[in-house]
C-alpha cells in the first residue's frame, strides 16, 4: 500500500434545524412520524402549485458559507436538477448549480497526529431533500415526509488522503454545525449525510484517477470504514492490471462490504436549468451583515485561545470546546471566579460533566450556574468547605437552585476546624478499633488515612481533614 495515496473528497447533506420547509410550511423534521403525514400539494409537486422560499434557510446557510472562507453571492439562483426515483415525486429536485450561494473556502482540519489538513470548499449551495423508499419483504414503500426538508450540500475538494482524515473532517463538521446552530448534525437521524469520492494514484503523482462514489454511510465509523475498504479494493485492482471503473457503491453496515450499485453519474445526466417559478435570491449588504452582526467565535479559534489565555492543557481546551454551551459555561465561571481558570477547569472536566451526562442536562439551562460553581471554588478557598463538601454541594444547587452559601448556612455544611471537637471524635474513633490502633502503632502508618477517614464519616464531612490528620497523629503517639 505504501507505494499509493489516496485522494478523497466528500459530499455532505446537511439538514438545516429550521421550523418549517424549504419551500412550505410543512414541519421540516419528521423523525418518528408516520409516513406521508408531514406533506402538501407544494412538496409533494402537485400540479398548479408554487414554491416560496423560507428565509430561514438562506440565514443559516451564509453562517456555515462565512465560517468556510467562502465566497458569498449577493445573487445566486435555484435550478432544476432532473432526474426520476420512485422517491422524487416531481421528477426534478429544486437545488442550486452553476450560480449558488456560496463558492471556494477552506476548512483548516487539525490532525491528532499533530499535522494540519487544509480541505477546500469546491461548492456550498442549499437546495431541497428528496423522500426515501423502503423495501419490506420485496415491497418497495414511498415516503415523502422529507420531501422539502432544507439541505445545504457541500462539496469538498480532492484533499483529503486518508479515511482517517476523512472521519476527522466530520467530527470537525459535526462540532462546526452544533455550534453555529443551525444542524443537529445527528448522522445517525439522517440529519447530516456524507457521500464519498475515493481514488488511488502512485505517491507523489498529481494525476487524478476515475474515482467512484460511496453511498448509504450512517455513521462516521461507517465513512472511515468503507472509506478503508474501498482504497484497498482499488490497489487491489490496479495491482492486478485491472481498471478501477466509475461505479457508484452501497455500503452495507452489516457485512462492512462495498458492493456496485450503478454507473456513476455525470453533471450533464441530471440536465439543470433555471428554476422558474422563483426569483433569485438577493442577498444584500444589509441583510448579509444583520445575519452576521452575532456571529461567534469558532471552536478552534476557541481551542486555541483557551490554551493560550487561560494556561489549559490541550486536552482540557479540546473538551471544554466541544459544545459552544459546555464552552459559555466555562468562560463564565471563570469570569465571575475571577481566580486560577485551572481550579474552575478541574470542576469542569470532571464533577459538572459527571453531573451533565447522567441527568442529560444542557449547560445554558442548568440551575447550577457559573456564578454557582465560581462561588463554590471560592468556599473552598476560603475554608468554608472542604472539597468533599464541595462535591455534594453541587448536587444539592443543581436540584435546589439556591445558592451554595445559602445551602451551607442552612443545612451546617460549613467545615469544622475546630481542634477540641474534632479531637473528641477522634477519640471515639480509636477506642472504638483498638486492633488498628495497636496495628498503628507495630508499623502499619498508612491506617492513619483510614482513621481520617472514620473522623470524617462520624463528622458527616464537615472536618478539616488536615486538622483531623494533625490531632490523629498526636493521639497515637
Amino acid at each position: 500500500m505504501s507505494e499509493y495515496e489516496a485522494v478523497i473528497g466528500l459530499e455532505t447533506h446537511i439538514q438545516l434545524n429550521t421550523t418549517t420547509k424549504i419551500f412550505c410550511s410543512c414541519k421540516a423534521d419528521s423523525w418518528n412520524e408516520p409516513p406521508n403525514t408531514n406533506i402538501c400539494p407544494v412538496c409533494t409537486g402537485l400540479p398548479g402549485v408554487l414554491p416560496v422560499l423560507n428565509k430561514a434557510v438562506v440565514e443559516k446557510a451564509v453562517l456555515l458559507a462565512h465560517a468556510m472562507h467562502a465566497e458569498i453571492r449577493p445573487i445566486s439562483y435555484f435550478d432544476r436538477k432532473n432526474y426520476f426515483y420512485p422517491d422524487l415525486p416531481k421528477g426534478y429536485q429544486i437545488s442550486q448549480y452553476d450560480m449558488a450561494l456560496a463558492h471556494g473556502g477552506y476548512f483548516d482540519l487539525p490532525m491528532p497526529q499533530g499535522y494540519v489538513r487544509r480541505v477546500t470548499i469546491h461548492k456550498l449551495h442549499i437546495e431541497e431533500d428528496a423522500g426515501k423508499t423502503k423495501n419490506v419483504n420485496g415491497q418497495r414503500y414511498i415516503d415523502f415526509n422529507r420531501c422539502g426538508v432544507p439541505l445545504i450540500e457541500m462539496v469538498t475538494g480532492p484533499d483529503l488522503r486518508s479515511a482517517d482524515e476523512a472521519a476527522q473532517y466530520l467530527i470537525r463538521l459535526r462540532q462546526l454545525l452544533r455550534w453555529l446552530g443551525i444542524s443537529e448534525a445527528d448522522m445517525e437521524k439522517a440529519h447530516l449525510r456524507c457521500d464519498a469520492n475515493v481514488s488511488i494514484r502512485p505517491k507523489g503523482a498529481t494525476i487524478l484517477n476515475p474515482k467512484t462514489e460511496i453511498k448509504n454511510v450512517n455513521s462516521i465509523d461507517a465513512v472511515r470504514n468503507a472509506i478503508q475498504n474501498e482504497i484497498e479494493r482499488q490497489i487491489r485492482e490496479v495491482e492486478a492490471g485491472r481498471r478501477v471503473e466509475a461505479w457508484t457503491l452501497d455500503w452495507d453496515d452489516e457485512t462492512q462490504t462495498l458492493r456496485k450499485m450503478r454507473s456513476k453519474e455525470t453533471e450533464a445526466d441530471y440536465r439543470y436549468f433555471r428554476e422558474p417559478d422563483l426569483l433569485p435570491v438577493r442577498l444584500d449588504d444589509a441583510w448579509k451583515a444583520s445575519i452576521l452582526a452575532n456571529f461567534p467565535e469558532l471552536p478552534l479559534a476557541r481551542r486555541a485561545r483557551f490554551v493560550e489565555q487561560y494556561g489549559l492543557p490541550e486536552y482540557d481546551a479540546e473538551i471544554l470546546t466541544a459544545e459552544r454551551s459546555l464552552s459559555d459555561y466555562f468562560e463564565n465561571a471563570v469570569r465571575a471566579y475571577g481566580g486560577d481558570p485551572k481550579k474552575i477547569s478541574n470542576w469542569m472536566m470532571n464533577d459538572v460533566l459527571r453531573l451533565i451526562n447522567e441527568r442529560g442536562l444542557d449547560p445554558a439551562a442548568m440551575r447550577l450556574s457559573p456564578a454557582h460553581l465560581a462561588e463554590i471554588q471560592r468556599l473552598v478557598d476560603g475554608g468554608t468547605i472542604n472539597l468533599t463538601t464541595a462535591k455534594a454541594l453541587l448536587v444539592k444547587v443543581e436540584e435546589s437552585g439556591n445558592s451554595p452559601s445559602a445551602i451551607v448556612e442552612a443545612e451546617g455544611l460549613a467545615k469544622v476546624s475546630d481542634d477540641s471537637a474534632i479531637r473528641a471524635v477522634a477519640q471515639e474513633v480509636l477506642a472504638e478499633n483498638p486492633k488498628e490502633v495497636e496495628s498503628y502503632r507495630k508499623g502499619k502508618v498508612t491506617l492513619i488515612g483510614w482513621f481520617v477517614g472514620q473522623v470524617m464519616r462520624k463528622m458527616r464531612g464537615k472536618a478539616d481533614p488536615n486538622v483531623a490528620r494533625q490531632v490523629l497523629e498526636d493521639l497515637l503517639k
